[in-house]
């Protein structure tokens, strides 16, 4: 036992991990790696990283032990279907494990090896494993067999995923417990609905707006119904009020409550919907579905024959179904059979189908945190890391009765960016309905104080976020109707630039792993003489850019600036150029492919 206990205190000590220069891991790996990596090599302090669900949190998870811990790495989860998903990013026998799909570190006949604590584990299976996967109730909770068996000094590192969770009694008593360990809480959500402080240091952030243009997480629009006219009935009394009153009026708890459960106000939002769906169907012939939030049980139910009646296939899903029922419901919307899930607080933390491309809101939200959680189920990309593909496109569609951003305190915890893009998407709401609950909290239905008994539509409004193609509406930067906020062409072109040059790194990167030329090395150089008297990272790049140049008709002259509309254009051709580089490059040095490494360097 002792000598499984040096081995799992040294190994993630002596297998460096391949992590700067790695074209398999994203850019919130790498550079989240590295900040934690140097925070923990000034300090013990609790870390707190915010990522982006889709960003590869849990492969992070699996990378931050090698070079950073001394000893074993427990990995928390809150759930169980969270569980089941990183332990097959951290178990080696796992055909989606991470460190094999990624290069990042070596799997031998020494590990890294995982356990996992679930209803048939047994103590010595963590004591002869380097990670150790759980999800929180089986270790955190008081009257858990787990947490007290373990010695305060058995984990080195804690890692845990959805880290908003962490000021919770069962998350604390799991911290406390391992005084000495080095603790990170990742999540896209750094901020509670109870206004609760989270446990840890800010360390590492990557934006949601950064994501989108890296093709992480999907672009977003958000489309919000504006009625031109609203006749409604209140305390008896009929009122008619225009588009004003309604933004107005929005800020009163009655109003907002009779907007999310007005049958007038939802058709407009499913027509909407739909509407949308069907413009996403018709890009690239995918079958985009919609996912919608409903207020209660009562309410999915009636937001479900809408849809139905508009001639779309939509079921609900909630809590209160039989376990049967959900899981036949989930089936049929995975393998396509539904155009509509309508669900009343499910499918949230751990819940991913990428097809899922349209939120429609029909309840407002009284905190922040619930609704990036919601918003988030359309964020997963139909194609990964191409961010101008047609399909990973999302659309939140929802009513400015709804009044969803109205006073979200928790702003401060993102960057700018960040909070434009939420407050724009949100459109203009801090309350929800107080409940009735029949079943475990759950709210079955609700009266409105107020009947909507008409509504004429005036114009959307619209906001884009995360395009980077041509038009204007297209730039990586939230449109709202704050100017101050809205990027200028010097900005956007600069941006872009940057954008282009990262690109372009990363293009040598694959160049020269693909061909297995080193970047010190100097083949290329010797050989092609336009790139003559650099090394082989230098020259890639060079002839890059000479390609670029040529294929978009663009001649470059000193001190001659890229246009937005050049830049764009190289973006679009660029994998076309590493192609044809890596072609000549295979051609030129076939014939040595099999001498050793050392000859060719």
């Amino acid at each position: 036992m002792e000598q499984c206990q040096r081995n799992s205190s040294h190994l993630f000590q002596r297998h460096a991990p391949f992590v700067a220069g790695n074209r398999r891991l994203r850019e919130p790996q790498i550079q989240g790696y590295e900040a934690l990596r140097s925070h923990f090599a000034a300090e013990r302090e609790p870390a707190l990283v915010q990522i982006p669900v889709g960003c590869g949190k849990t492969g992070l998870m699996a990378l931050l032990p090698f070079g950073i811990a001394n000893g074993r790495a427990l990995l928390v989860a809150p759930n169980v279907t969270i569980r089941e998903t990183i332990f097959q990013a951290v178990d080696t026998a796992s055909d989606t494990c991470f460190w094999r799909r990624a290069g990042v570190a070596p799997v031998g006949v020494e590990g890294p090896f995982a356990a996992r604590i679930d209803s048939t584990a047994q103590l010595t299976d963590c004591i002869e494993s380097h990670f150790v996967v759980t999800n929180v109730q089986q270790i955190g909770t008081s009257r858990n067999r787990w947490l007290g068996r373990f010695p305060h000094d058995f984990f080195d590192m804690i890692l845990i995923d959805e880290g908003h969770h962490n000021p919770a009694a069962s998350w604390r008593r799991l911290i406390d417990h391992f005084t000495d360990a080095k603790v990170v809480s990742l999540t896209a959500t750094p901020f509670r609905s109870d206004g609760a402080a989270l446990i840890g240091k800010p360390v590492y952030r990557y934006s949601f707006l950064r994501a989108m243009c890296r093709g992480y997480i999907k672009r977003l629009r958000a489309v919000h119904v504006q009625p031109r006219e609203l006749a409604f009935t209140f305390c008896d009394e009929p009122q008619e009020v225009s588009l004003t009153d309604v933004m107005r009026l929005r800020e009163e708890v009655w109003f907002s409550r009779g907007v999310a459960l007005a049958p007038e106000c939802n058709r407009h939002i499913v027509r909407t919907s739909i509407a949308e769906c069907e413009k996403l169907r018709q890009a690239r012939l995918i079958k985009h579905q919609i996912i919608a939030a409903a207020c209660s049980v009562h309410h999915a139910g009636e937001i479900a024959r809408l849809y139905r009646e508009a001639g779309y296939i939509a079921e609900e899903i909630h809590s209160g179904q039989p376990k049967s029922q959900r899981q036949n419901v989930l089936a049929r919307l995975k393998d396509g059979r539904l155009d509509v899930i309508v669900q009343v607080e499910m499918l949230g933390e751990g819940f991913d189908h990428p097809p899922l491309s349209v939120a429609a809101v029909f309840r407002p939200f009284r905190s922040l945190s619930p609704y990036v959680q919601f918003v988030g189920r359309i964020m997963r990309t139909v194609r990964q890391s191409s961010p101008n593909d047609p399909d990973n496109c999302g659309v939140v569609v929802s009513h400015v009765g709804l009044n969803t951003e109205r006073h979200w305190s928790e702003f401060r915890s993102l960057d700018k960016q960040d909070q434009d893009l939420w407050a724009g998407l949100a459109g203009g709401g801090d309350v929800t309905p107080s409940a009735s609950s029949s079943q475990a909290g759950l709210p079955r239905e609700f009266s409105p104080d107020m009947l909507v008994s008409s509504e004429i539509l005036g114009e959307f409004r619209e906001s884009l976020f995360g395009h980077v193609s041509g038009s204007e509406a297209q730039q990586p930067l939230p449109l709202s109707d704050n100017a101050s906020s809205i990027a200028g062409p010097q900005q956007r072109r600069q941006e872009a630039r940057t954008l282009l040059q990262e690109r372009v790194n990363d293009s040598v990167r694959e160049t020269l792993w693909t061909t297995r030329l080193s970047g010190t090395g100097w083949q290329i150089g010797r050989r092609f003489a336009f790139v003559r008297r650099q090394n082989n990272w230098a020259a890639t790049r060079q002839w890059t850019y000479i390609e670029l140049n040529k294929r978009i008709g663009r001649r470059p002259a000193p001190g001659k600036e890229w246009s937005l509309n050049e830049i764009e254009q190289a973006l679009d051709v660029l994998p076309d150029v590493r192609q044809e580089i890596v072609k000549k490059l295979q051609s030129c040095f076939r014939r040595k492919e099999t001498w050793p490494r050392s000859a060719r360097f």
